[in-house]
């Protein structure tokens, strides 16, 4: 196992600074994603670390080892592609002893290895076959069989996904996550996708415009935002903007669409500009006349989607918001009915405003 340590690495083309002196560490063993919006700097810092991107500036350690100077091939990672990049003129089991072979090791010693590795992805007896005869996540076990053969320290992976339907790719991160753990190899994973990110993750670099915005577990990324991009580009909230008013001693009374939030804690100096981060489903819908934290909303539209109701509402300056409930527990509300939206301001998030 290694741990990975990023130290101000940059690089720039042109008059774009796609990754902007940024810092991680990365620790043994740990499922590591880096996550963000296209165009962001996360598969340039994921090549940077592979050796198939030049470091400008500041440092890549392996362990004890700086390796930015190494070439890709002495750098000892895995790499898995997001086309798989597999050659359709060689079998199955010859795709796999690619690196082996490049490396200069005799059959003898290959195929044994080879044999291990289709085990490892759940793909023995399938060495003979040939591109053009797999499906897409057969193409996609195959591409990670690659990588492991070689053994390597560091496992990469360039949104390996991205190419599959979605019921294939919510199998298939589950596949890989196991295969992680069960080798133990540290792993870094680059993707767009948020669901993604938070059901495989042990940590966590979200990235925005070459930067990063806050590293973290799936849960303190989630529940605990950093920043209002972190809060708005992690799953669905409701962003309202605000103006602190008192602090009680538990609670900040914020002024936000013509009615009064309670936020929990100190958030702010009276008077400042704040923006206020509501996720769907700390809402709950309650009677208009209920006691405790709640806003005044009107229904709008209401989409059934299986387990849950997304419920589209508006507050009374018209501003909408957005609430997630159980199917059974919004089977009542009907579009044009005034409701209550009661909330926890302990789960309501507070941030400067821009």
């Amino acid at each position: 196992m290694t741990t990975i340590r990023l130290e101000a690495i940059r690089r720039t083309f042109g008059l774009v600074r796609a990754v902007d002196d940024i810092s991680l560490e990365i620790r043994q063993g740990e499922f590591f994603t880096l996550l963000g919006p296209s165009g962001c700097g996360k598969t340039t810092l994921l090549r940077m670390i592979a050796g198939f991107c030049d470091v400008e500036r500041g440092s890549v350690w392996f362990g004890d080892e700086r390796i930015d100077k190494l070439p890709a091939h002495r750098r000892n990672t895995g790499m898995v592609f997001q086309n798989y990049a597999i050659f359709p003129n060689l079998t199955v089991e010859h795709n796999v002893a690619y690196g082996l072979r490049a490396r200069g090791l005799g059959r003898a010693e290959i195929a044994p290895r080879v044999e291990k590795a289709l085990q490892t992805v759940r793909l023995a007896g399938y060495g003979a076959r040939w591109p053009h005869e797999l499906s897409g996540g057969q193409l996609q076990r195959v591409a990670i069989a690659r990588s492991l053969v070689i053994e390597p320290a560091v496992l990469l992976f360039d949104e390996p996904l991205s190419n599959l339907d979605a019921q294939l790719r919510v199998q298939m991160r589950v596949e890989i996550r196991q295969l992680q753990q069960s080798l133990g190899l540290t792993a870094v994973y680059v993707t767009h996708d948020q669901e993604e990110a938070l059901a495989v993750s042990d940590r966590i670099a979200v990235l925005n415009a070459g930067r990063v915005e806050q590293v973290g577990t799936p849960e303190a990324i989630y529940r605990q935002p950093a920043t209002a991009f972190v809060a708005e580009f992690i799953g669905a909230t409701n962003m309202l903007s605000g103006v602190a008013g008192a602090f009680d001693g538990a609670t900040t009374a914020v002024t936000a669409c013509g009615i009064t939030l309670h936020v929990a804690g100190q958030v702010a100096a009276p008077g400042a500009n704040i923006l206020l981060s509501l996720r769907p489903e700390t809402l709950r819908l309650v009677e208009p006349a209920a006691g405790g934290p709640h806003l005044p909303a009107r229904l709008q539209l209401r989409e059934f989607l299986g387990p849950i109701v997304r419920l589209h509402m508006t507050l009374p300056d018209g501003t909408p918001i957005r609430v997630s409930a159980l199917a059974g527990q919004a089977d009542m509300a009907q579009p044009g009915a005034d409701l209550a939206l009661a909330y926890d301001p302990a789960q309501v998030v507070a941030f400067a405003a821009p």
